[in-house]
């Protein structure tokens, strides 16, 4: 096929608003767009002309997917928004049972399904017009199915009722002895003091005795939370998460870390979550964007772990281990960090794949100087962080540990 010339879009015409259109949906499928990479899209375009359609096709991939994880939602919003012949016929498909039965067409994404889906109610149809439904996307989940959903191919409904159900959730965390004692009548110990001052009421006469406890408290929780691109669809819903147990205990401390580490805490502590999430997003200046995790520790390391790791402080370290940084300065600060607080725990969303191994040099220097390694993906896998805080003893180590 001879390519035609160029023609100018920039200024106007349909395709250039078809473009725009088209970013704004992907954009509500979670990939991050924004008006810079629409004008870049739209650039592209002009200087391809009307090129054949898989040209099309590369310089808008070129543009708009960053990570192979977007790959499947942008060839699938692609196809359905400039329609596809083939794709059309496959869902036709559903609709004839003589074409359906050569083949089952597509699942599509429900991220890519209510991206492309109107927004105003459709029309009543009439009583001759013949209706056909297409089966793209389930629009009911059951509290079961929801619970193991993973946060990347929720829809926009399942998203807002797993807000719902973390805003409810509470974290079940150990209680460690402190240095302090209270006065128990059942006690264990003999409180010497009480016992002769309650003596000295009665000359001595009598000597009541008097016993006391340990007195014990929860250790404080400081959460460490990667909000890269990478992490971006996790680190949202794990934010909710945090704002309910923040809301929930005393000493939680709140950091956020990208290309630079944010301090998060004050924000989180305000009782509407979308005023919490918002003051958190304008403080946030590298949201989706590098990861550095090694330098981000180390600020941390120099100027908040005296502040924040006292007392036998819980550490939640949120990241793929995917560093762009220093690695050998990121093994140096996180075993200092380890070495700081009582517990370490690193919650990983990459670990729900099963041919997940620690290849990536980040993922290798932290997982030696961790006291536990869990996903965390799910509404189920939240709630298994309890269990890890919950436990005084180490964890076993997961059988990927030895890889």
């Amino acid at each position: 096929m001879s390519r035609l010339a160029p023609v100018d879009i920039v200024g106007g015409g349909k395709l250039a608003r078809n473009i725009m259109h088209f970013a704004r949906a992907l954009r509500a499928t979670g990939l991050p767009v924004g008006p810079g990479k629409t004008l870049e899209a739209v650039q592209a375009a002009d200087l391809i002309g009307l090129a054949p359609r898989h040209d099309f096709y590369w310089a808008m991939h070129a543009v708009f997917v960053e990570r192979a994880a977007q790959r499947q939602v942008f060839d699938q919003a692609f196809r359905l928004f400039w329609r596809n012949p083939e794709e059309l016929r496959r869902m036709m498909a559903v609709a004839a049972p003589t074409a359906a039965e050569k083949g089952e067409p597509e699942k599509i994404s429900r991220r890519v399904a209510d991206a492309l889906s109107p927004d105003d109610p459709p029309k009543p149809q009439a009583e001759d017009e013949i209706e056909v439904e297409l089966d793209a996307t389930q629009t009911y989940s059951a509290m079961e199915v929801l619970q193991e959903m993973d946060f990347d191919s929720m829809s926009k409904e399942e998203v807002e009722e797993a807000k719902r159900v973390i805003a409810e959730m509470r974290l079940p965390i150990m209680e460690i002895p402190t240095r302090r004692f209270a006065a128990d009548p059942r006690g264990a110990k003999i409180d010497m003091r009480a016992t002769l001052r309650a003596g000295m009421r009665t000359s001595g006469a009598i000597m009541p005795l008097k016993y006391r406890r340990r007195v014990t408290r929860h250790p404080p929780l400081v959460v460490l939370c990667d909000i890269s691109g990478s992490m971006s669809r996790y680190s949202r819903m794990f934010l909710h998460f945090v704002h309910a147990i923040t809301n929930d205990r005393d000493r939680v401390h709140s950091f956020i870390f990208g290309t630079r580490l944010t301090n998060i805490t004050r924000h989180l502590q305000y009782r509407d979550v979308d005023v919490a999430l918002d003051r958190v997003a304008n403080a946030a200046l590298d949201w989706s964007g590098g990861t550095r995790i090694g330098e981000s520790l180390l600020d941390f390391n120099r100027s908040w772990s005296r502040r924040v790791l006292g007392q036998g402080a819980v550490v939640l370290l949120i990241t793929d281990g995917l560093d762009r940084g220093d690695v050998d300065g990121l093994e140096r600060e996180i075993e200092r960090l380890h070495k700081s607080c009582r517990r370490l725990i690193w919650l990983n969303p990459l670990l729900r794949f099963e041919g997940f191994r620690p290849e990536a040099r980040g993922v290798r220097a932290i997982l030696p100087h961790v006291d536990d390694f869990r996903t965390v993906h799910s509404l189920n896998s939240l709630s298994d962080i309890g269990a890890a805080l919950s436990r005084s003893r180490d964890a076993e180590w997961p059988d990927i540990a030895a890889a």
